[in-house]
């Protein structure tokens, strides 16, 4: 009969174990997910830009719909050249960049000032589930009022959208801390800044990246939106335009431009949480 000790594959015994030890450490796990295929993220984003390809060749995909792949490399190139590209793309970066930035500050320090204190949770938690249900988007016209069109006015709305999932992981991480930890460091006489250094921000760190990635996702989806409203700069400026005169080969620009951020930047937050979770031992490892 089968059982789980036999179901788990051990490593050789390294040098360093003692002679006539079993290192029983687990290596793959019959029920996991397999191993890991190298740029195994690449291959869905291959194959949709195969079949993109392929519908431009074969003509089931309208070049007045959708440009084909070789004419926005193209145009691409072209925007490369005087200039355009560049300058759209710093804009927009540096726009995300700030409202990211500002977010993740004003969430994190929330969520641990909540996630801490029942007093701070109890002034803080029930705002942020209200602006939880209010969708950041319908606060722009409001926003327009207090502070125009200009640059804060883009910085503070991509703000709103990154700290609330900020917020909600790492309140979520962190008081999923398990008690023995609290009680040990009580038992040692630990201050109050060790425990939060030593304790609540390791203990609190796979749910900051967590919302880390959907910030990430929430910067960009605010920054399409505040650079196609009242924007003179920027890659979303740049769509408006093309599209007022049906230049679909620079919408398709845009767009592939903002993918690549989010794809780059996910990819960066993804790299942080291996190296910084290391020690974990799930499913995926």
């Amino acid at each position: 009969m089968t059982t789980l000790t036999d179901s788990v594959t051990t490593r050789p015994r390294s040098a360093a174990a003692p002679q006539g030890a079993e290192d029983v450490r687990p290596v793959r796990r019959r029920l996991g997910p397999g191993a890991p295929i190298r740029f195994g993220g690449l291959i869905g984003i291959a194959v949709l830009l195969a079949a993109w390809v392929v519908g431009s060749a074969t003509g089931l995909l309208d070049e007045r719909n959708l440009s084909a792949p070789w004419t926005v490399v193209e145009t691409a190139g072209t925007l490369v050249e005087n200039g355009r590209l560049q300058e759209s793309l710093v804009t927009s970066g540096v726009r995300a960049a700030l409202g990211l930035g500002l977010g993740v500050v004003v969430g994190t320090v929330l969520a641990v000032v909540s996630g801490l204190s029942r007093i701070g949770e109890s002034l803080i938690d029930g705002p942020i589930q209200v602006k939880r249900s209010i969708p950041t988007l319908a606060l722009i016209p409001l926003l327009i009022l207090w502070l125009g069109i200009g640059e804060p006015m883009k910085v503070i709305t991509i703000a709103l959208a990154v700290f609330v999932p900020i917020y909600i992981h790492t309140h979520n991480g962190l008081r999923s801390i398990e008690g023995r930890y609290a009680e040990l460091a009580e038992t040692l006489g630990v201050t109050r800044a060790e425990f939060v250094r030593h304790v609540v921000l390791p203990g609190a760190m796979p749910g900051f990246l967590l919302g880390l990635r959907f910030a990430v996702t929430s910067s960009l989806l605010a920054l399409v939106v505040v650079e196609v409203i009242n924007a003179t700069s920027g890659i979303g400026h740049m769509i408006t335009l093309a599209s007022n005169y049906g230049q679909t080969d620079i919408i398709v620009v845009g767009l592939v431009v903002y993918a690549l951020l989010g794809v780059s930047a996910d990819a960066v937050v993804r790299l942080i949480e291996r190296k910084a979770l290391s020690w974990r031992r799930t499913l995926a490892s």
